[in-house]
């Protein structure tokens, strides 16, 4: 299992990019595609939703090497796909996703360097049990529909064939992932092991400024290709 944020994660996110209208009212079309994309890179990875029809390399889904830790190359994406490409909101959604995984993943290994913590199992655990307590403090409640025109964008999407049914699925986990949120909602600071609360609150501030101005740059044709640019 990769070390990556879950969905609850990205859930909060997109719920406070939608939340501001003026960040996406004139990008977004469709909340429900959006909302899908931002979900899309985890459901061929093979441990988000159970019995998806295949699987594919988190290397070719996320732009990024299976390390300790890894930083997706979300530029790369924006590049290949994004940047001068019809519109898709699934598409922008999956950018999003691979932004968000970008950061919280580059500022985790910078955490954990700078605390003289050596990268192995027993910290890619820590850090994973550490997220999973923060992903709990998360108040969410949104669930993508898949209407017959989320299903029309999907077919659209470039970088892999996206199946309907496998979209199924990933929506039914969704929704498990909101009930189960809501369910054992955390409303006090965790007692983290790893990581601590100053950096899940500065590092999803950071988040949310680069979503922010990823579609900022992309309503107004300005090329966004410094965001997520993969570690050297």
């Amino acid at each position: 299992m990769y070390a990556m944020p879950s969905w609850n994660v990205h859930i909060a996110h997109v719920e406070r990019l939608l939340a501001d209208a003026e960040s996406c009212t004139s990008v977004i079309c469709d909340r429900d595609a959006f909302v899908l994309g931002n979900l899309v890179p985890d459901v061929y990875v093979g441990y988000m939703v159970p019995d998806v029809s295949h699987k594919i390399e988190y290397k070719l889904t996320h732009f990024a090497d299976p390390l300790f830790i890894p930083a997706p190359d979300a530029s790369l994406f924006y590049r290949k796909y994004v940047r001068d490409h019809e519109k898709n909101d699934v598409v922008l959604g999956a950018w999003c996703h691979l932004l968000c995984d970008h950061y919280y993943n580059l500022r985790t290994t910078e955490y954990i360097a700078r605390i003289g913590v050596q990268p192995g199992d027993l910290t890619r655990q820590r850090k994973q049990a550490d997220f999973a307590l923060y992903g709990h403090t998360l108040d969410i409640s949104l669930v993508p529909r898949l209407t017959d025109a989320v299903l029309e964008q999907c077919r659209a999407f470039e970088q892999y064939e996206l199946d309907p049914d496998d979209m199924r699925r990933a929506v039914k986990a969704a929704a498990d992932i909101v009930r189960d949120n809501q369910a054992h909602h955390i409303e006090d600071i965790p007692q983290y092991d790893l990581l601590n609360e100053e950096f899940f609150a500065s590092t999803a501030r950071e988040v949310d400024d680069a979503l922010r101005e990823a579609l900022a740059c992309y309503a107004c044709d300005k090329d966004a290709s410094h965001l997520g640019v993969a570690p050297s």
